[in-house]
């Protein structure tokens, strides 16, 4: 099963695998630990999660009733992982907190100019002038950091008495057996070595059960995919897409600095097979926010994107925003970008997806935390009615219910067509149709001559063949607008306890030399934006006696190995709570 790109039923198969190589390990078999019961227990302190429990809250304030619930965040605290552009709708904010304004959310930049350009190798077009959906504008909305919002969401939280625990990885479903159901997580395993035994400092974590579990990890989380797996929640669904976000965060000049301006660019670097585009946003302190999106549906294995963005800002379009700034941040992560017909089942047994775990981004808007938060509204809203019902544990059809009759639904069919079509007509033609789509279905209410357009192959299914490409020859970094993968990933301060089993983990350890090196030039070395994975070998000049190596320590978790991996074979796994990135301002 490894050895190839896998679809359709083989998935199944290798989210199975998954099941197998996920802990417990044997230091957690049969372990006594803690057991605290809550009403509500959600998984992530990003925007949908956090929504979710203030609005739980909201509710039980307004109506007289109590109703407790808890959030674990991995990261070492609340906005720790949370990485986005970002130019924010604030309409799911509104909907959450009308005076949002008036009680200080972090906020402050509005949107004043807003440009798209085409790059070539030197020059550009502007095309900001061809007519698009007016939710395609960006008036209205609001350049920032969306890792400082989810700690200005955090504070509205734990005032309204939501039990929020930073540095508490979920690991760990707990099901009801036969069942299925989802009766909780385990969280804050902490003290396994890298062989699986218990250490000096081993804790067992803590048992979090909840009459409704929420799934609010983000991208591509390891509970979700355990859950989706066991409940068939893909099935009748398309294959989800991926693409992979790299940022970096300048300090420029006074002189330089444009509060308000949001510019994104297509073509060059890209070929016209290959999808992406670049988004730069002046906010706040002298701020700019610069970043490139690689659709991981690439073929050519040689590619590296985190390279690409490299190169992108020495275009002139770019540079001059730049030079003479401090790059302060760097971060990556994976972008769910399947849209309306990749949207899984959302309520299971005992819970439901939210925000990025249910792939909510509309992808042409590249924006997706007000649907996040929205998603977050109406989970509550059906958990607080069925609790209150006196109903716990069962599937909040409810829910299912209200994200299909929403604006959420109806905004991601809107747009459903735009990356399907890019996938198999180019940037540029299918830039195009895609542009006359959106026309299209914003007038006939979501009619398109065009239907639904099917995504094909998964991402890790279009890798193709080294063979087949050319490799790229990427110019070395000059230290001033380019920079190497470990120096970017010192300023992410990302970290990880050493001794910990690597999250990391090969469901066959022999493929990345057997198969994948030979035939597709081990791609994990060049996708992995934080200088992962490596190939090295015991004579270098004559490149004989491979070893394949896993820097686990490096990883800024942005999954990007679990999704592009071509033969499938690399699991992603939640390592220690509090390890990972620590993104300021990000």
């Amino acid at each position: 099963m490894a050895e190839q790109a896998i679809e359709g039923g083989a998935a199944d198969a290798r989210q199975e695998a998954i099941l197998d190589n996920l802990p417990p390990l044997e230091a957690l078999q049969g372990v006594e630990r803690d057991v605290m019961e809550y009403d509500v227990v959600i998984v992530g302190a990003g925007p949908a999660g956090l929504a979710a429990a203030i609005r739980l809250k909201q509710r039980a304030e307004k109506e007289g009733r109590e109703v407790s619930v808890a959030v674990l965040e991995k990261g070492s605290e609340v906005g720790a992982h949370i990485l986005s552009g970002a130019v924010i709708d604030p309409s799911g904010l509104s909907r959450l907190f009308p005076d949002w304004k008036a009680r200080g959310a972090p906020l402050d930049t509005p949107v004043t100019e807003d440009k798209f350009l085409v790059l070539g190798p030197q020059g550009q077009l502007d095309i900001s002038w061809l007519p698009q959906p007016a939710y395609m504008k960006n008036h209205g909305c609001y350049a920032g950091s969306l890792g400082n919002l989810c700690r200005w969401l955090a504070e509205q939280a734990e005032g309204l008495g939501v039990e929020i625990y930073p540095g508490m990885a979920a690991s760990h479903v707990v099901w009801d057996e036969p069942s299925g159901r989802v009766k909780g997580v385990i969280a804050g395993v902490f003290g396994i070595d890298r062989e699986g035994k218990p250490t000096d400092d081993f804790q067992p974590g803590i048992e979090l059960n909840g009459k409704y579990v929420f799934i609010a990890e983000g991208v591509r989380g390891s509970l979700a995919k355990t859950i989706i797996s066991r409940h068939r929640l893909n099935d009748g669904r398309d294959h989800q897409k991926y693409g992979i976000g790299v940022k970096e965060l300048w300090q420029v000049p006074a002189e330089k600095h444009r509060p308000g301006y949001v510019q994104h660019t297509l073509g060059w670097p890209l070929d016209d097979k290959t999808g992406g585009g670049s988004w730069m946003y002046h906010f706040g302190d002298r701020y700019v926010s610069v970043g490139f999106v690689v659709h991981l549906n690439y073929r050519n294995p040689h590619l590296s994107p985190f390279d690409e963005f490299q190169r992108f800002k020495h275009h002139p379009a770019i540079a001059e925003h730049l030079e003479g700034g401090e790059r302060i941040s760097y971060g990556a992560r994976a972008i769910v970008e399947g849209g309306f017909q990749s949207v899984p089942k959302l309520a299971f047994p005992g819970g439901v997806l939210l925000g990025c775990s249910a792939g909510l981004v509309n992808v042409p808007r590249i924006k997706g935390s007000h649907n996040a938060i929205k998603s977050g509204i109406l989970a509550a809203d059906a958990a607080f009615d069925a609790i209150g019902a006196g109903r716990a544990g069962d599937t909040l059809d409810e829910y299912q219910a209200a994200y299909e009759a929403s604006d959420i639904a109806r905004e991601l069919k809107l747009v459903r067509n735009v990356k399907p079509l890019l996938s198999k007509f180019g940037a540029t033609f299918g830039t195009l149709l895609g542009g006359i789509d959106m026309q299209i279905t914003q007038l006939f209410g979501g009619w398109s001559p065009f239907g639904t357009v099917k995504h094909g192959k998964s991402d890790a299914a279009s890798t193709e063949p080294a063979a087949n490409h050319k490799p790229i020859a990427y110019p070395k970094p000059d230290g001033r607008l380019s920079f190497d993968k470990l120096s970017s990933v010192f300023i992410s301060n990302t970290n990880h306890a050493e001794d910990q089993p690597a999250h990391l983990k090969l469901i066959d350890p022999t493929v990345p030399i057997r198969v994948n090196l030979p035939k597709y030039g081990e791609p994990a070395r060049l996708y992995c934006p934080a200088g992962v994975y490596e190939v090295v070998y015991g004579d270098e000049a004559a490149k004989t006696d491979p070893r394949f190596v896993i820097n686990a320590q490096n990883c800024v978790h942005c999954k990007t190995c679990d999704i592009k991996d071509p033969s499938q074979n690399i699991v992603w796994t939640t390592p220690e709570g509090g390890g990972g990135p620590n993104y300021p301002n990000m």
